[in-house]
């Protein structure tokens, strides 16, 4: 198991009190870009098109990293 799945098995468990940095290695690993271009906002984008837009405040809310672990399984 590599450690973008222990983080993403983490972020099922307990989605409280996570960084985007973790999201980001999370999404390296599954193959999904990410960009922010002088937002606050850090959008991911899947290769089938769809985007995942994530506020890069910290903590991010547990809302979005729901979101986000959905966004990555499917």
């Amino acid at each position: 198991m590599s450690q973008a799945d222990k983080i993403l098995q983490q972020m099922q468990n307990n989605p409280l009190d996570w960084r985007i940095e973790s999201l980001k290695t999370v999404a390296g690993a599954y193959n999904i870009e990410w960009r922010q271009r002088g937002t606050s906002h850090v959008v991911f984008v899947r290769a089938d098109g769809r985007t995942l837009p994530v506020p890069a405040h910290r903590p991010i809310k547990p809302v979005y990293i729901k979101k986000f672990v959905d966004f990555v399984m499917e």
